[in-house]
């Protein structure tokens, strides 16, 4: 005989799942060691350090403090209170318009530049005055000079071809009393980038750049438009800046874009490997690197390398060469950093 089955148990209804929060997503890879931007910043030391920062403090989607990066003077404001906290530049503004890059990714190609040194230098970074540094392109923002001084003691010299720009890097230099650290010199040919910039008798021991992208105004446009919906800003009733960071002609954009301004910087500075020790130029897509390589190789370069960087979601990487080999580099280390490691 079957026993009587017990009566179901009457089902519990399911609890209302919780409102979905949204999750911050996880950085892929992390900041130069010796980068000082790392983890999150503190608004209410920065804002204590400059307080116009305040009005432009929001609350992002994670619920996290931040700015709108949608939103130009907040960028600004939020890139001279950066420089003021982190660098002790006390006087930083930039004309409408012009590039306003972010400082930790710009902070990052520098330290991999000192590493670069480093490698012919017995793993020591070199130092103070005797290091100098060519900064090809340097805007009217002058981030790499500022920064490079501040954590190196590098000198540097700043090229453009845009006197607007150079008359505000230059406002920045004097206001902050780095006359003597930053020089800035026009490149008067401006088809040209290092032919007939730098005198005979001038040494570099780096030379950086951070070169036009774009081959048109339409498609730095169009870049700017595809970050705006993958941050999801593409609000249809909001006026969203036509390029984010802003920038001149010059800064994003030339005839043949990246490819044939890289190869361009390449092949002017041949004539240069005796008076510089390490060229290097940003690379914003690692689809221009077999051209890149390629142009390497007709300017003759021996030695070659890409360095990868990171900053959160953001990968960028940049090319450095030397037409000088190991023992011209050594002569040139005990010849110009000797002083610097006694």
């Amino acid at each position: 005989m079957t026993a009587p089955s017990k009566p179901k148990a009457p089902r519990k209804k399911p609890k209302p799942a919780p409102p979905a929060k949204a999750v911050e997503p996880r950085e892929k890879a992390s900041l130069h060691p010796r980068n000082r931007h790392q983890g999150r910043y503190d608004f209410p030391q920065l804002i204590k350090s400059c307080p116009e920062l305040g009005r432009f403090v929001i609350l992002n989607p994670y619920g996290k403090e931040s700015i709108d990066f949608a939103d130009p003077a907040a960028v600004r404001v939020f890139n001279r209170a950066l420089l003021k906290a982190f660098y002790g530049i006390a006087h930083w503004d930039i004309p409408a318009d012009f590039l306003c890059p972010p400082v930790p990714g710009r902070a990052d190609y520098v330290h991999f530049l000192a590493d670069l040194l480093a490698e012919d230098n017995a793993g020591v970074i070199p130092k103070g005055a005797a290091v100098r540094v060519l900064d090809i392109g340097v805007g009217a923002n002058c981030i790499y000079p500022l920064i490079g001084h501040s954590d190196y003691r590098w000198q540097f010299l700043g090229s453009d071809i845009n006197p607007t720009a150079l008359a505000a890097a230059k406002a920045i230099v004097q206001s902050n009393g780095l006359n003597k650290a930053i020089s800035l010199r026009l490149q008067g040919q401006p088809k040209q980038i290092l032919s007939g910039l730098l005198e005979d008798t001038e040494r570099f021991d780096l030379t950086m750049c951070n070169p036009p992208f774009h081959t048109s105004l339409d498609e730095a446009q169009s870049g700017s438009r595809r970050k705006w919906r993958a941050l999801g800003k593409a609000d249809p009733q909001r006026k969203l800046p036509v390029l984010n960071f802003g920038g001149q002609a010059a800064e994003l954009w030339c005839e043949g874009g990246e490819i044939r301004f890289v190869s361009q910087l390449i092949a002017e500075s041949s004539a240069l490997g005796q008076q510089v020790l390490w060229f290097s130029t940003l690379v914003s897509k690692a689809s221009n690197l077999p051209a890149i390589e390629s142009a390497l190789k007709k300017a003759g370069a021996p030695h070659s390398r890409v360095v990868e960087m990171s900053q959160g979601q953001k990968q960028s990487r940049f090319v450095a060469w030397t037409f000088q080999d190991p023992a011209q580099r050594q002569a040139w280390r005990r010849e110009r950093w000797s002083r610097l490691n006694g």
